[in-house]
């Protein structure tokens, strides 16, 4: 469906400028912080409605009609050629962890209101209409809950979640009636899926897979599920000079080799990945041999079966390491949230996108997780994962180049120029 023509062909030209001008976007929003050293910017605060305030006016000048929507996500929308055609959703998230980095969510809110800036421009309208959405609540810093943003336009928003109080005892209900939101109005944001006819979300690969491949794009298959634990491995704490080697129940020396086991496991299947983040080691005293450790499980795979038989595995295994050693264990889910596939025609459409621009297409999971495998449930998503340096993210140091920035803004103009929205297959 290349109904585009010259019109087309002039705003691929104008995207070789596009790169440079998507980066200085995003490094402009990131002066929008709390600590004027370091970036971050947290859901309902008042660096987060500066920037709001800074994305709908990218998006008014990107011939958008913006508003903030009453969970506090920036919604900007670029009409169709008829009033009741369809809506392609995209867009990522513009909070932030705890001294980030400047490319995380804000690049897939600035690229694709760059690329509508060039279609308005060239005076042109799609067969759909387009919604980008700057999400504000994905990383869950302010309040012990994440993806509100997205969940609410999915329609699963656990109302629930509005009496959740930050550090400062201030309740999500209350966050929002500062920010000049309506919690009342949550449920009425729930898009309807019969006029939605796909998600897609730009983002940094916060990975080194497509730097290793020397690749600038890739076209993400599924956002892994994972699964989170606390775990307690509890011995005798004793003397360090009296309790001979042989008659010691030492928590510690049982736990880190649950720990290597773990390593052993998640190393074991291609897409899984197993960590063990936190450790801490009672009394922690440097001549008492420790009697007690508390470390935590984050496991992850594309496939739901595969984590959940590693994760018996697991279980088992440290259930041995424990009697073989005279300890016990218990451990405890902490987090649970299933594996979201891409849909297959939208990969394919990007892969052909990517294609067209002479760049060979690889597949690969997301082990982050994202807004939209909150939008899995509302409509067909699909992701395009830009290079970032080193694969560095949540970090200060994360980077992307303008050159790619460039290759990412060609192939989502050319998805959008081939995007038919009644042959979205709507299976993954």
């Amino acid at each position: 469906m290349r109904a585009w023509g010259n019109v087309f062909d002039r705003v691929m030209d104008a995207v070789a400028m596009l790169g440079q001008n998507i980066k200085k976007t995003v490094e402009d929003w990131a002066r929008f912080s709390e600590e004027a050293d370091k970036l971050t910017r947290v859901f309902l605060s008042a660096e987060h409605r500066a920037c709001a305030d800074a994305v709908m006016a990218a998006m008014g000048a990107a011939g958008m009609q913006a508003r903030v929507d009453a969970i506090g996500n920036v919604v900007g929308r670029y009409e169709g050629l008829t009033s009741d055609a369809p809506v392609l959703l995209t867009g990522s998230h513009i909070d932030t962890v705890r001294d980030a980095g400047a490319y995380d969510g804000n690049l897939g809110v600035a690229l694709p209101v760059a690329c509508i800036a060039e279609l308005n421009a060239g005076g042109r309208r799609l067969p759909f209409a387009i919604e980008v959405i700057a999400f504000g609540d994905e990383e869950g810093v302010r309040f012990p809950s994440t993806l509100s943003g997205s969940r609410t336009i999915a329609g699963t928003f656990d109302p629930a979640a509005l009496a959740l109080t930050d550090a400062d005892g201030t309740s999500m209900a209350e966050a929002l009636l500062d920010f000049g939101c309506d919690p009342h109005a949550i449920g009425s944001e729930a898009r309807d899926p019969s006029k939605v006819a796909a998600f897609i979300e730009v983002h940094i690969e916060q990975g080194p897979v497509l730097e290793s491949e020397e690749l600038p794009v890739g076209v993400v298959t599924a956002i892994n599920g994972a699964s989170r634990f606390g775990i307690t491995v509890d011995g005798m704490a004793g003397h360090a000079g009296t309790v001979p080697m042989q008659l010691r129940r030492d928590a510690l020396a049982g736990a880190s080799e649950m720990a290597l086991a773990i390593e052993r496991r998640g190393a074991a299947d291609p897409g899984l990945v197993a960590t063990v983040g936190r450790f801490d080691a009672q009394p922690g005293a440097v001549n008492v041999i420790p009697g007690r450790v508390e470390f935590t499980l984050d496991i992850r795979a594309p496939d739901d079966g595969l984590r959940e038989r590693a994760i018996a595995e697991i279980q088992t295994t440290l259930e041995e390491i424990a009697a073989r050693r005279g300890l016990m264990s218990t451990i405890q889910k902490l987090y649970e949230e299933n594996a979201a596939a891409c849909d297959e025609g939208l990969m394919a459409g990007l892969e052909a996108s990517i294609e067209r621009q002479s760049i060979r297409p690889l597949r690969l999971p997301s082990g982050a997780g994202h807004d939209a495998m909150a939008l899995a449930s509302l409509c067909p998503m699909s992701m395009l994962f830009v290079r970032c340096g080193a694969g560095i993210s949540h970090n200060p140091l994360e980077s992307i180049t303008a050159e790619d920035a460039d290759v990412a803004a060609r192939v989502f103009l050319d998805f959008l120029e081939h995007f038919d929205p009644a042959a979205v297959s709507g299976q993954t």
